[in-house]
């Protein structure tokens, strides 16, 4: 890693894209928003820079990335989509929904990208930003989140800036992300399979293919074996602080991470409190819910309680990443 480098942070605009898309062609690493979260971009056919990512955010290379493209004719390019894919794709794309599908036969995607599975995830982002930097780059960009590996997740590029300054050529500057929480990915198999819940409601996918999402095989808890898709390692999205779920009393020397109105027994001696949504709206806890963590991290709580929260619709992304942020710290 060269700590020598200066990461450059532009704001959104037609000259941060040009410059975007003019450093991805010249293997640079270039982070920008999505409306999920902020992504770390290579160029997805380059080897070099993909393991350039991979050593910036200390990412395991077994881990494969997505792959993002401008719109579904550049997606089949690269994957084969049978009729549920399409199906999916037209209705959600551009959107926060990655769809796992078999390789094209001339998929130029590098293998290392791929961690070698014979699928590639693939997804068309919605935010102006990042179609614009697809647009001025011309071919199809890996984007996982732009933060240290196994870290919370960024929602601002200052987020971007505290994990990966140093590390990355550029930072495009496009404020505040709108979503919070990744992409929905669903593996396009024999039987759909949600492989991760995110920014798009399960219920949403099912109504389009007539049909329920089957889960993945295998322990979801369990930390060996290569994932199947991004965000699928047991222990994901932590903050450095011990997390605490399911909380219905605040300790002594807790931070507090609320939902809804109600008022724990313990919180007036908490160490800090933030309340994801004081209206028990799950979009808005959503839209907050990595933030909120990185900024509870910072204050020298010797844990964070964490309030019950609802399974329906994007609570169930909300309630993964809090289940995986806990592995071996609850």
């Amino acid at each position: 890693m060269n700590s020598d480098l200066k990461t450059r942070i532009w704001p959104a605009g037609e000259a941060a894209v040009a410059e975007a898309g003019r450093c991805l062609a010249e293997g640079g690493l270039v982070a920008f928003p999505t409306e999920t979260v902020y992504g770390l971009g290579a160029d997805a056919t380059n080897a070099a820079a993909i393991a350039r990512l991979y050593q910036a955010k200390g990412r395991p290379a077994f881990n494969p990335l997505i792959a993002h493209v401008g719109d579904l004719a550049a997606a089949v390019r690269i994957g084969r989509f049978d009729d549920q894919a399409t199906a999916l794709a037209r209705a959600f794309w551009p959107g926060p929904l990655t769809l796992v599908v078999p390789k094209s036969a001339d998929c130029a995607v590098a293998e290392l990208a791929t961690a070698g599975l014979d699928t590639i995830a693939i997804r068309v982002p919605a935010h102006p930003a990042a179609l614009a930097i697809l647009r001025a780059f011309g071919g199809p960009v890996v984007a996982p989140s732009a933060n240290l590996s196994g870290h919370v997740s960024p929602t601002t590029a200052a987020h971007v800036q505290g994990d990966l300054a140093g590390r990355i050529d550029l930072i495009v500057d496009g404020g505040p992300v709108a979503v919070g929480v990744e992409s929905t990915i669903v593996g396009c198999f024999d039987q759909p399979m949600l492989l991760r819940p995110g920014g798009l409601p399960r219920e949403a996918i099912e109504r389009v293919l007539g049909r329920a999402l089957v889960a993945p095989p295998g322990d979801p808890d369990a930390g060996s074996g290569q994932p199947l898709a991004p965000g699928m390692l047991a222990s994901h999205y932590a903050p450095r602080t011990r997390v605490r779920l399911h909380a219905e009393t605040v300790e002594p020397g807790e931070a507090l991470l609320a939902f809804g109105p109600a008022v724990l027994p313990g919180v007036n001696g908490a160490a800090a409190v933030m309340n994801l949504s004081a209206r028990s709206n799950v979009d808005e806890a959503a839209a907050n819910l990595f933030g909120y963590l990185r900024t509870l991290d910072l204050t020298g709580a010797r844990a964070i309680a964490v309030m019950p929260i609802p399974h329906h619709g994007l609570g169930e992304a909300i309630n993964d990443r809090l289940r995986r942020a806990a592995v071996g710290r609850d």
